[in-house]
């Protein structure tokens, strides 16, 4: 019994290791592209114009109708025959009895009717449109994904140099307490030092509730449960600043038409046309067929009504040529027109405007990159000037204030790399969006 439950354990050791493995963004964006809830949103919408396509459809297919009735004449119509026709005076007569059932089926087709037909040519749109929305929709969620993830790699790193700093920190307080114990340094040196320790640990203590937020955020955008624990991966979030694909620096690589909002505009633009079309092709004739079968009967009483029915049936064309509505349509159309036109212009300023975005997101990246570059120099260069300072100070050579002068420009520097990491990570994804790359950014990780 022990063998097996041993044997169990081994076999499940694997995929407890694998649930405890740290989620890359890649993993993450796939996680969330499966299980944001608005996926199932965009999904019911394309499923809507697949409706809406087959109801376009049915309406040039045919359709059967069944109609029933039962009159009961409580005062039984009479008509006259006028005198000199079948007698020298008026005859009063009942062309029908006190009860009518009537009841037939009848199936109609549409033979031609051109608003129909134009009409069915936006089918075709309304399916991409859903498509591209869904489409939008998958690249808000990489966006989002990404935004958080990257803030949380962010806060992570800025944890690793607090908790360094606040090292720095405890040490010289126990230096410094061992140096007024034995009379060396005064009182309110290890006073300074205890208010830059303090000041630290707050630090750390809004660093970590801003990691808890984004880490929440985050598992809002993944759709993944809110109380279930993540772990991101911790790799230096510095290595990132690297990826960054070289085309995407060159402006001559953008296309408006890369740009989903844009792809959308354009076949909004195609349905108002469409929408144009089909209201001019509304002043044309219209020819629809039928074939009706049906019984009737009448009685006196209501059983005879429907025990001694007739049947009948007939077949036609029903032809509808629209005389007198000229100038209802006319305003319709030059509505539609003026919308269609509103579109196309709208198409020319979203052109220039996309392409205004991503020059402006690509200057920005590219600033960032090297503010990027230049703050993790100035680290470096104000570590090797504290590590200097330290030494000096435990040498005697220089004093407390030059020791958390350098300290304290040490943290400057960190804070400025922090932010301009951020602001890189930021811009890099703003650019991906401004692109219409996001879902290559994706694939590409």
């Amino acid at each position: 019994m022990n063998k097996k439950i041993l044997f169990v354990l081994v076999a499940l050791l694997p995929f407890r290791l694998s649930a405890q493995s740290p989620w890359s963004l890649k993993s993450c964006i796939e996680y969330g592209l499966k299980n944001n809830r608005s996926n199932v949103v965009y999904e019911n919408e394309k499923r809507a114009a697949d409706a809406k396509a087959k109801e376009a459809l049915a309406a040039y297919l045919p359709s059967i109708s069944m109609t029933g009735t039962l009159d009961d004449n409580l005062k039984v119509q009479e008509t006259v025959i006028p005198a000199g026709v079948f007698s020298p005076t008026d005859i009063r007569v009942a062309f029908t009895k006190k009860f009518n059932a009537n009841g037939y089926a009848q199936l109609d087709q549409a033979i031609y009717d051109q608003s129909l037909i134009t009409g069915l040519k936006a089918n075709k749109y309304n399916t991409q449109q859903a498509d591209l929305n869904k489409q939008q929709n998958e690249e808000t969620i990489i966006y989002n994904i990404s935004t958080a993830y990257y803030q949380i790699k962010v806060y992570r790193e800025q944890l690793d140099l607090l908790n360094s700093n606040l090292e720095t920190y405890r040490k010289q307080m126990e230096i410094s307490a061992l140096q007024v114990n034995k009379g060396v340094a005064l009182q309110k040196d290890l006073d300074k030092v205890t208010v830059d320790y303090n000041n630290a640990v707050s630090q750390i203590r809004v660093a970590e509730s801003n990691l808890t937020l984004s880490e929440n955020q985050l598992k809002y955008a993944m759709g993944y449960p809110i109380n279930n624990p993540i772990v991101v991966d911790s790799t230096a979030a510095a290595k990132d600043v690297q990826t960054v694909a070289p085309a995407l620096t060159e402006s001559n690589m953008f296309s408006a038409a890369n740009r989903t909002d844009f792809r959308i505009s354009e076949i909004n633009a195609k349905l108002l046309e469409i929408d144009e079309q089909r209201l001019k092709a509304g002043a044309l004739p219209k020819l629809n067929g039928y074939a009706k079968y049906g019984a009737i009967g009448f009685g006196d009483n209501l059983g005879p009504a429907f025990s001694s029915v007739s049947s009948y049936s007939s077949i036609g064309l029903r032809l509808n040529i629209p005389v007198f509505d000229v100038f209802k349509r006319s305003a319709q159309v030059s509505q539609a027109k003026y919308k269609r036109l509103n579109a196309i212009e709208n198409l020319k300023l979203d052109e220039g405007k996309y392409q205004l975005e991503y020059e402006n997101a690509r200057t920005k990246m590219l600033k960032e990159q090297s503010n990027v570059e230049n703050n993790r120099r100035n680290i470096e260069l104000a570590q090797s000037v504290f590590s200097t300072t330290n030494l000096q100070y435990q040498k005697g050579t220089t004093d407390l204030t030059d020791w958390l002068n350098a300290q304290n420009s040490l943290k400057e520097a960190q804070n400025n790399y922090l932010n301009s990491l951020y602001q890189f990570f930021l811009a890099r994804i703003e650019l991906e969006k401004a692109g219409g790359t996001l879902k290559t950014f994706y694939t590409a990780l």
